[in-house]
């Protein structure tokens, strides 16, 4: 099972190709032709989409789109060895591109744009395009035909405006095709507005997002099936010790699966003493954590208030 969070690449892109394929070859003249399985014989990885494309000038081309939540420095290494497998198991040139979303946490790792690495005198190389999204200007992505990027809005440059994000919410309800992509756009308005500014854009309770397909997905499982599994698990327990209590347990559980997945998808990482500090949190403040960890630009911004929650045990 992929191990990146996957947001939907390939329902992305699937959206427009053609504009998708020209806005990162920055090629008028570029068509899609398909979207092709980027599952190797070895490796599988949710965040690539793989695009058969047409170029009258460059003829058939394979263009290779690799989406980050935040720039890792093993992305060179990963661009190199995912655009050879493209190559070699497709036969076609790769046109290999990098998004990364949200900027590194204090700008601390540079961003490389190639692979290079020398051994015993022998040379690889690997050139990709990078694309930061929050260099991306919001108001150019709201007047061109690029829905992929649309729920991307708030993260954008000078996306982070009420009434920028009220607009792209607007596109989004006013197409079929697209409406099941709010969701993903409040996800992102989380991390530039607090939780109440999002509530009042959005006009619905926050708990749609957490329920939504997309937001699941985000979560690589999803709160759904984490609270189906927990419930199920403190019922069975519970049948012992009263359903009451069951369903108690069976709901904290599924909050804290909820909760720690969320943790790895925003940070990319949840140690062992985070897990075993969240597990001491009674139902109501793992609901309470949800929203701290949707709100922190980082793990030790989020780790700073779970001390501030009165710690009560499980219950």
């Amino acid at each position: 099972m992929p191990k990146t969070a996957d947001i939907g690449g390939k329902r992305l892109i699937s959206l427009a190709p053609d504009a998708w394929a020209q806005w990162v070859t920055q090629r008028s003249d570029v068509t899609a032709r398909e979207i092709v399985s980027s599952e190797f014989q070895w490796i599988s990885r949710a965040s690539d989409v793989l695009i058969r494309c047409f170029s009258p000038e460059h003829g058939e081309f394979l263009q290779l789109t690799e989406l980050q939540i935040r720039y890792k420095p093993s992305l060179p290494r990963r661009m190199r060895a995912y655009a050879a497998l493209a190559e070699e198991t497709f036969g076609l040139p790769v046109f290999p591109v990098l998004i990364n979303i949200l900027p590194p946490p204090g700008h601390s790792d540079k961003i490389v744009e190639r692979y290079e690495s020398e051994f015993m005198g022998l040379h690889a190389r690997q050139d990709y395009r990078v694309i930061n999204l929050w260099t991306v200007d919001a108001n150019i992505v709201l007047q061109r035909p690029l829905p992929a990027l649309l729920p991307f809005t708030p993260v954008l440059k000078g996306g982070a405006k009420q009434q920028i994000v009220a607009r792209a919410l607007d596109m989004l309800r006013h197409d079929e095709k697209l409406s099941d992509l709010e969701p993903l756009l409040a996800f992102f308005a989380s991390f530039v507005f607090d939780i109440p500014v999002v509530q009042q854009i959005m006009r619905w309770d926050m708990n749609v997002l957490r329920e939504s397909p997309w937001y699941q997905e985000i979560l690589e499982q999803g709160l759904a099936e984490g609270m189906q599994q927990g419930i199920l698990q403190g019922m069975q327990q519970g049948m012992q010790q009263g359903m009451q209590q069951g369903m108690q347990q069976g709901m904290q559980q599924g909050a804290l699966r909820q909760l720690l997945r969320l943790v790895r998808a925003r940070f990319q990482i949840a140690p062992p003493s985070i897990q075993i500090r969240l597990q001491q949190l009674n139902l109501d403040q793992l609901e309470q954590m949800v929203d701290l960890a949707l709100a922190a630009e980082s793990l030790d911004e989020f780790m700073l208030h779970v001390p501030a929650l009165p710690s009560n045990g499980k219950h």
